[in-house]
């Protein structure tokens, strides 16, 4: 609920951070972000891991004051101790801010970009809120400030040397170093710090020439290893240091014990480097070997810990060789990089040879952050792709002539050269791609197991070619290697399903060029056979029908409400294999970019002429959440009843696909990911044929399957439904009757007069909230004018001429998409009288005013609108009130279990990205949206959410009102009453007072009946327009009965 006086405190969420490359070079322990006022820090976050991918995550909040700086400073800084910090650590970057820099983001995620390093811009993604109240002070207390001055500027001059290799700057960082170390004694807790950063300096001039004395530089890593025991929170850094230390040691001078211990070091140190922070590799995919790259590129330039003790521990176990001749060296060092090479320049085995070649190939593929296509194909940079083009020309040349793998890496090297020309244009890329193909095609033996990929991949690229050249033999061979690819494949193996695709595209190629009819029909034809491929999994086949109904829309082709159809079936099934709703959530974000489908299903629909389907569609898409919840309740218990073996069945089938599913997405293995794609699909199988067999038992034919027509008019029984549909082809409304058919309304407002629309509503709010109350909100009605003539106004006009509707009859509005942010049930003419004056627009009480520490603004006036609902409600009425400390999340729920009718007074707040974590804000915790679904309320007939936005959908999916209301109605509560967006905790009272007062009738004494709410609401708003604002009477929206 909105304040009576200026917000003073902006609650800001630290989220995450990417490229975030360290100045100096040096591993770090972990990163974080410093807030700073007035020079001074306020805040620091926690210290988050860095990632293989130069990135960290960290979730961390902080609310602050506006009012005692208008500017401010963040700070992205390196620590170099886990635990304990010596200092401030090294910056990787610091933005001068003000507070209207980060509010004109709104309350979306946003990133901010910082001054480049190693010319990449690190950048944080942060998020903001203007609040009510301050965290207390949380000014964190630096190590004793002396030392940590001396220890931030050697950290900022060891950087600045390493950009500008000025030795007088390293001897400054050495000098600050030592000092430090001269005042933190042995017995000093940041001894071992103080140690770690003069030996790192030190060697960093000593790998640059720049200093000597390589013996003192080892002893001081070995004696900050000795304080840093197994269990200590650095010990695996100091490891690392010291093998740094060992390796240059041995570099330089050539001793065969610094590698032996290096070797021994770097098996201790890779168990106590986690998975997905300094990754695992297992190749330079050089022919020299790691050590020697390391050696030429100075101390190791990156972050990856695990890579590093990987790559160098291949080259201890390698140099021991060269030096002891001893085979036992070179064979383990195969397993993590490409020694094999080198075994069989000693042995000459040539199977050494074969393993070395797969294993350049390997890393290739399994390298985190190595260059490659599937890197380029997430980050876009032309330079990887570019490097991964050269190294597999490089792997290329380690095969001789006749080489069994040759074929395998011409596809390869054809696939990366691809992959440029799609991003590039560069039609040399192309052809010699297809020349790669033909002769990879040509070395492949015929029944070798992939040759059916290559021949579809050689038809993508004649594709292309055709595309730009337009010879029809290039077309016409890329049809035949299709057909060729199905031919030898066969009917229920899984990769039909790609043969049919690029068949579609060589087809559909073709018709673009030469507009053949019989082309587009054949190009259906395959999407249609794709999308039903039996053995292959849900996710691909959806990709598909979306492709072709994009297809079909664009060329006008009939089987547009097919395609749509099979979009929306395959997409059922796959959502039903999820057990719960937070996971389908889940799974439904992959397919993001399908949102407007259930708009332009029944925009289809309605364009031929089938408004029964455009009905079917619109409610199969609108809900797809809530309904497919709903339909999964009853049914499978249904199925327990009358057949538990194939209920069981169905139930254990669902639970392994959603499983399967999650470990195929979650491996980053690439062979283990195929295991589980593979188990996926054959489960999918499985299940189709199980809830195929459900549906030949009699009263189970519609199970899991969307309700007809016919099943939805019931809605309709007490007054017509109209569906508003939102769509880039067209906008209209479906009026359902209460018998009969359907009737449409086309609207003349496009989708981008919707868009604009949301956007002056939001704007205008904003403004009226800063009014003064007595002030004429012409803006609103400018734009309330708006909504009726050109939306409302024609469905009235067929309501009454057409239906022949009375007036004051009750209708329900069903808006999705776009129309779900409009208010539409605020519309009228606002017709001027002749006085020139207009005319707007036709228990368990729990309230909670003092939410929990940083939870948000007292309310003043919750136990007023308590004690006032309860003078109004019927005395017959069993009546209790929960409020201040005993509205918490637990009362909560007890009293939604317990009671028919419930008055929440509190804040709330609606999650737009995670629209589940919506919540009611309770004394200790959120009573959150995915609470409220999983709770059973069995008497629940009316809920008053006299909360702030409890009504506002979800803006990924607009098209499925996900929100605390529908939440609420959804557990089975009739009749709700909720609001669009910041209610006035100083005048709501007067809407609640209106309310229970046309609710409970003097004449209808002790009778609570929800389904006046609807009725109660309008004329509640009409009683306080002289007390109340436009803006706080329009907040209010019913949904139910």
């Amino acid at each position: 609920m909105s304040s009576t006086s200026e917000s003073q405190y902006i609650r800001l969420d630290v989220i995450s951070g990417k490229n975030l490359n360290v100045p100096s070079w040096r591993p770090p322990a972990g990163i974080y972000i410093s807030i700073n006022v007035d020079s001074r820090r306020c805040w620091k976050s926690a210290i988050s891991v860095l990632s293989s991918e130069e990135s960290a995550a960290w979730g961390d909040t902080v609310t602050l004051s506006s009012q005692a700086s208008p500017a401010f400073s963040v700070e992205i800084r390196v620590s170099y101790e886990a635990d304990r910090m010596l200092g401030s650590g090294e910056v990787i970057g610091k933005l001068e801010l003000s507070w209207d820099d980060l509010l004109n983001h709104g309350d979306e995620p946003f990133d901010i970009s910082f001054p480049p390093v190693r010319g990449v811009h690190p950048s944080l993604t942060l998020k903001v809120a203007v609040v009510h109240a301050c965290d207390d002070a949380l000014s964190d207390s630096l190590v004793d400030c002396g030392i940590a001055r001396d220890t931030d500027a050697g950290h900022a001059q060891l950087a600045a040397y390493m950009t500008s290799k000025d030795l007088s700057q390293l001897n400054t960082a050495v000098e600050h170093f030592q000092l430090v170390l001269d005042q933190c004694p042995v017995s000093h807790p940041d001894h071992a710090a103080a140690l770690t950063n003069l030996a790192w300096a030190r060697l960093v001039g000593y790998a640059r020439n720049d200093l000597q004395d390589i013996d003192g530089i080892t002893s001081l890593f070995r004696e900050a290893l000795a304080l840093r025991p197994q269990r200590h929170s650095d010990h695996p850094l100091s490891l690392y240091n010291l093998t740094e230390a060992l390796s240059w040691r041995h570099n330089k001078k050539s001793t065969a014990a610094d590698i032996c211990e290096a070797a021994r070091l770097y098996h201790e140190l890779l168990p106590l480097c986690p998975e997905g922070t300094y990754l695992r590799s297992i190749t330079h995919l050089r022919k020299a070997s790691a050590f020697d790259e390391s050696s030429s590129s100075s101390v190791l330039t990156g972050h990856q810990l695990r890579l590093s003790a990987l790559d160098n521990l291949s080259s201890a176990l390698r140099s021991r060789f060269t030096q002891r001749s001893n085979i036992d060296d070179l064979d383990e060092s195969i397993q993590f990089s490409h020694s094999g090479h080198y075994r069989f320049n000693h042995q000459g085995k040539p199977n050494d040879l074969d393993e070395a070649i797969s294993l350049y190939e390997e890393a290739l593929r399994l390298r985190p952050g190595a260059p490659s296509v599937s890197r380029f194909d997430e980050r876009k940079d032309i330079d990887d792709i570019t490097r991964a083009i050269s190294l597999r020309r490089e792997a290329l040349t380690l095969s001789p002539p006749g080489h069994p793998r040759c074929d395998t890496m011409l596809s390869n090297l054809a696939l990366a050269l691809k992959t440029r020309y799609d991003k590039l244009d560069v039609s040399e890329d192309l052809n010699e791609a297809i020349d790669l193909y033909r002769e990879s095609l040509r070395l492949m033996r015929l029944d070798h197991p992939e040759r059916h990929v290559n021949l579809y991949n050689l038809s993508s690229a004649l594709c292309s070619r055709f595309t730009h050249t337009r010879k029809n033999e290039d077309v016409e061979e890329a049809i035949n290697l299709c057909q060729e690819s199905l031919a030898s494949l066969p009917s229920l193996h899984p990769d039909r399903y790609f043969s049919y695709i690029w068949l579609k595209g060589a087809y559909l190629s073709r018709y673009c060029i030469q507009y053949k009819p019989v082309d587009l029909a054949l190009a259906v034809e395959n999407f249609r056979l794709a999308s039903r491929h039996p053995t292959q999994g849900f996710p691909s086949r959806i990709v598909g029908a979306y492709k072709w109904t994009v297809a079909a829309e664009r060329h006008g082709h009939g089987s547009a409400l097919e395609a749509y159809s099979t979009f929306f079936e395959l997409l059922d099934a796959h959502f039903a294999t999820r057990s719960s709703t937070t996971s389908r959530r889940e799974a439904a974000a992959a397919f993001h970019y399908a949102r407007s489908l259930p708009a332009d299903a029944a925009s289809c629909a309605i364009r031929c002429e089938n408004l029964r389907h455009a009905v079917e569609l619109v409610e199969r898409g609108r809900g797809q959440q809530w309904s497919l919840a709903s339909r999964l309740k009853t049914p499978v218990e249904d199925l327990e009843s009358a057949n538990p073996k194939l209920a069981h069945n169905y139930s254990e089938l669902s639970k392994l696909i959603s499983n399967a599913a999650q470990g195929s997405a979650d491996s980053t293995d690439s062979a283990a990911a195929d295991r589980a794609a593979t188990k996926y699909r054959k489960l999918t199988e499985q299940w189709e044929a199980t809830v195929a067999e459900i549906r030949n038992l009699q009263a189970f034919s519609r199970f899991l399957l969307p309700p007809l027509y016919a099943d939805l008019q019931a809605a309709a029984r007490h007054g017509p439904v109209i569906i508003l549909i939102a769509s880039k082809y067209s906008c209209s409304a479906v009026i359902v009757p209460t018998s009969g058919d359907p009737h449409n309304v086309h609207l003349s407002i496009t989708l981008a007069d919707l868009k604009t629309l949301k956007d002056r509503f939001t704007r205008a709010i904003r403004h009226a909230s800063r009014m003064d109350p007595a002030e004429t909100r012409t803006d609103l009605i400018v734009l309330l004018r708006i909504v009726w003539d050109e939306i409302m106004l024609p469905i009235v006009n067929v309501l009454e001429n057409v239906l022949k509707l009375k007036h004051r009859s009750r209708i329900w509005l069903c808006p999705t998409a776009a129309f779900t942010s409009i208010p539409l049930h605020a519309a009228h003419p606002f017709q001027t009288r002749s006085d020139r004056s207009k005319e707007p627009y036709d228990e368990k009480t729990i309230g909670q005013g003092q939410p929990g520490a940083g939870k948000g603004k007292a309310l003043s006036a919750v136990d007023s609108e308590l004690e006032l609902v309860h003078k109004l409600v019927p005395a017959t009425a069993n009546h209790t009130t929960i409020s201040g400390d005993a509205a918490t999340r637990a009362g909560a729920f007890q009293a939604l279990e317990e009671n028919t009718w419930v008055h929440l007074a509190c804040h709330g707040k609606q999650d737009p990205t995670q629209p589940y974590h919506s919540h009611f804000v309770m004394r200790d915790e959120h009573l959150t949206l995915l609470d409220i679904m999983d709770t059973h309320i069995p008497h629940a007939e009316f809920a008053f959410l006299s909360a702030c936005h409890t009504a506002v959908g979800d803006e990924e999916t607009p098209d499925e009102v996900i929100h605390l209301a529908a939440g609420l109605q959804f557990s089975g509560f009739k009749s709700v009453v909720g609001t669009l967006w910041e209610v006035d905790d100083a005048v709501v009272k007067y809407v609640v007072q209106a309310f229970y007062t046309y609710m409970f009738h003097p004449k209808e004494v002790g009778v609570m009946d929800p389904t006046k709410a609807a009725w109660a609401l309008n004329r509640a708003t009409h009683a306080v327009k002289t007390m109340v604002p436009l803006e706080q009477r329009m907040v209010f929206i019913h949904i139910g009965v």
